[in-house]
């Protein structure tokens, strides 16, 4: 009797096995907190001084070659609109496809060489960012043509961009000596921009008018046409009917009376 109530009291709890693991794993679990708060508030300081530099240049290169038409502060002049809540991406489709700043005042902004680097570009893009609130520079899923529905593409396009853009998206004359640029050699990313940024004489797309997915389906419509030829040969610009007719016209008509003139005065 003695013996076994000695080996009861030297025996050890289960309840102290189970304290020890619970405690070991309270310890390690809050190093382990403690670590990843403080990786990630360096992580975040460090991204945060990152974007403030960035900031920092494009507010100097801003202030170099845009504020003498867009004023100091961005606030607009005569010269040119203010580029508060624009946002980034219609910097990058403005400066990045050479259309800012303009050589001269005309109608329209025309395409050009870009004169500044993709990283400056990003680097203005992020003040005017800062300055308030607009559309942001859209992802790669969104705009490198592949993950979307050509066919969808192709019926969105022609009900909301082919009155301007042709359906085959080479362009037409406006009003005013404006046009509507060619879209074959855009890329995906400036023509999304283009339409939630609505530059020129282009109307705004939003989400609420075209979501990013039925935008993605439109980017790869155009990516289709740009990537395969005519399969009716000679394209004449895809300019359509009115190119076509013209080109029988002229060109067909004009043959014909020629080869009946010929003949004739050969018969004489």
């Amino acid at each position: 009797m003695f013996t076994t109530s000695k080996s009861k009291k030297g025996r050890r709890s289960p309840m102290a096995t189970v304290s020890l693991i619970v405690v070991g794993l309270m310890t390690t679990g809050g190093a382990y907190a403690l670590f990843s708060s403080t990786a990630n508030a360096d992580d975040s300081t460090t991204s945060a001084a990152s974007s403030q530099s960035q900031v920092n240049e494009g507010e100097k290169l801003f202030a170099s070659n845009c504020a003498t038409c867009h004023g100091l502060d961005a606030q607009g002049t005569g010269e040119g609109p203010s580029l508060i809540g624009v946002g980034a991406a219609s910097v990058d489709f403005q400066v990045g496809t050479g259309r800012m700043p303009m050589a001269a005042q005309g109608p329209q902004a025309e395409e050009k060489p870009a004169q500044f680097t993709d990283e400056q570009v990003d680097a203005m893009g992020a003040y005017v960012a800062s300055l308030g609130p607009g559309p942001s520079v859209p992802s790669a899923e969104l705009t490198n043509g592949e993950n979307g529905d050509a066919a969808e593409g192709a019926e969105l396009f022609r009900i909301n961009c082919a009155m301007c853009h042709n359906v085959a998206g080479a362009g037409g004359a406006l009003t005013e000596g404006k046009y509507a640029p060619n879209l074959q050699t855009v890329s995906g990313k400036h023509i999304y921009e283009a339409m939630v940024t609505g530059p020129q004489n282009m109307p705004v797309f939003n989400d609420l008018n075209l979501t990013p997915e039925q935008k993605a389906d439109i980017i790869t419509y155009l990516k289709y046409v740009q990537d395969n030829k005519s399969p009716g040969g000679f394209a004449l610009g895809s300019l359509g009917p009115v190119a076509e007719g013209l080109f029988i016209w002229i060109f067909g008509l004009g043959a014909v009376v020629a080869m009946t003139v010929w003949l004739t005065a050969k018969s004489n």
